[in-house]
C-alpha cells in the first residue's frame, strides 16, 4: 500500500479550480485521476505548505481543503506538487486553515529538529555567531543571543527570551520559548514561533511567517510576505507590497501599508487597517472594526462589525470617507464594499 501525501488545495468560492481557463469542479470527499501528472500541464496540483497555497488563491473569497494522494505519484514542482489521483478530504474554515499554515510552519521550523553537528548550546545566555552558508545552530539555554549571516541557516532555539539574528536569505528559523526576539534581514526566511510574547521582524520580501503565541508582535516590510497567525492578542504590521496576513486570534490589530494587501482575520474584536491601495479584506470575526482607506480598497465583514472605506478623485485626492456598521439589513454581512460617488456599493 502506497504511503500517503496530505497537502493543501484552495479552489475559487464555487469550490472550483480554472486551469487553462477551464471550469474543474470539484466536491469533498471525492476522488479524481488523471492519466498521467506534470506540472503545470496535467494532473491535481496542491500545496504541502498551506502557505503556498496563497500564492494561487487569496485570503479573499477563496476556500481550502486538505488533499490526499499516493507519495509514487507525486511529483514536486517548484511551490506546489502535482499528481495522478488526488482524494478532496476536508474543507476548512479560514480560522481553521490559518492554524494548519502556523503548525505547518512551527512545525518545519522545530528547534529540536536541528542537528547539533554545527553548533548547539543547552547553558544559559549562550551567545553563538556563524558566518557560513547552510549553518545548523540549535539552542535550548534560556537568554541565547544567536547571529547567523550565512545562507539557508536552520536556527532552532527552545529557551525562554532568545535574541536571533539572521540576514542571510532562506533561513529557517524556529522558536518555541517564551518572550522571543527574531529578526531576519534575507529573503525567502521561514520563521515559525510558538512561545509566547514573541517579537518577529522581517524585513526580506516572500518571508513566511507563522506564529501560535499570545500577544506575538509581528513585523514585516518585505514584499510579497505571508504571514499567519493564531495567537489571541496579536500584533501584526506589514508595509511591503502584496502581503496575505491571516489571523484567526481573539483581539488581533492587523495593520498594513503597503499596495495590493490581502487581510483575513476570523477572531473576534479584531482592529485592522490598511492605507495601500488596493487592499481587500475579510473579517468574519464578531465586534471587529475594519478600516481601508486605500484607493480602491473593498472590506467585507460580520454582523455587528465597523468599516471604514475612502473614496479618491482621479488625481489621487480624497473626497469622501465614510463609515458604516454591517446591520445585516442595510449593509449586508458577508458582502464585499468599495466606496462609489460617496455611497457604499457592493462589489
Amino acid at each position: 500500500m502506497s504511503d500517503k501525501v496530505i497537502g493543501y488545495k484552495g479552489f475559487n468560492k464555487d469550490l472550483q479550480c480554472t486551469p487553462s481557463g477551464n471550469v474543474f469542479q470539484y466536491e469533498v470527499g471525492k476522488t479524481y485521476e488523471e492519466t498521467e501528472a506534470v506540472p503545470c500541464k496535467r494532473g491535481f496540483h496542491f500545496c504541502k505548505n498551506p502557505l503556498f497555497v496563497f500564492d494561487f488563491y487569496g485570503v479573499f473569497e477563496s476556500r481550502f481543503c486538505t488533499v490526499e494522494a499516493d507519495a509514487e505519484n507525486v511529483i514536486d514542482h517548484e511551490n506546489k506538487s502535482v499528481a495522478k489521483k488526488i482524494t478532496i478530504k476536508a474543507e476548512l474554515s479560514f480560522g481553521t486553515f490559518v492554524k494548519e499554515c502556523v503548525a505547518y510552519m512551527i512545525e518545519i521550523c522545530e528547534p529540536k529538529k536541528i542537528k547539533l553537528s554545527d553548533a548547539g548550546s543547552s547553558g544559559y545566555a549562550a551567545q553563538i555567531g556563524s558566518s557560513g552558508d547552510d549553518a545548523k545552530i540549535s539552542s535550548s539555554g534560556d537568554a541565547a543571543k544567536i547571529g547567523s549571516s550565512g545562507f539557508a541557516a536552520q536556527i532552532g532555539s527552545s529557551g525562554y527570551a532568545a535574541q536571533i539574528g539572521s540576514s542571510g536569505d532562506a533561513a529557517q528559523i524556529g522558536s518555541s520559548g517564551y518572550a522571543a526576539q527574531i529578526g531576519s534581514s534575507g529573503d525567502a526566511a521561514q520563521i515559525g514561533s510558538s512561545g509566547y510574547d514573541a517579537k518577529i521582524s522581517s524585513s526580506g520580501d516572500d518571508a513566511k511567517i507563522g506564529s501560535s503565541g499570545n500577544d506575538a508582535k509581528i513585523s514585516s516590510s518585505g514584499d510579497a510576505a505571508k504571514i499567519g497567525s493564531s495567537g489571541d492578542d496579536a500584533k501584526i504590521s506589514s508595509s511591503g507590497y502584496a502581503a496575505q496576513i491571516g489571523s484567526s486570534g481573539y483581539a488581533a490589530q492587523i495593520g498594513s501599508s503597503g499596495f495590493a494587501a490581502q487581510i483575513g482575520s476570523s477572531g473576534y474584536a479584531a482592529q485592522i487597517g490598511s492605507s495601500g491601495n488596493t487592499a481587500r479584506i475579510d473579517c468574519s470575526g464578531n465586534d471587529s472594526v475594519v478600516a481601508a482607506i486605500g484607493k480602491h480598497s473593498s472590506v467585507k465583514a460580520s454582523k455587528g462589525c465597523w468599516i471604514v472605506l475612502a473614496e479618491y478623485d482621479d488625481s489621487g485626492k480624497p473626497i469622501t470617507v465614510k463609515s458604516a456598521k454591517i446591520d445585516g439589513k442595510k449593509m449586508k454581512a458577508g458582502i464585499a464594499y468599495t466606496l462609489k460617488n460617496g455611497k457604499f456599493v457592493e462589489v
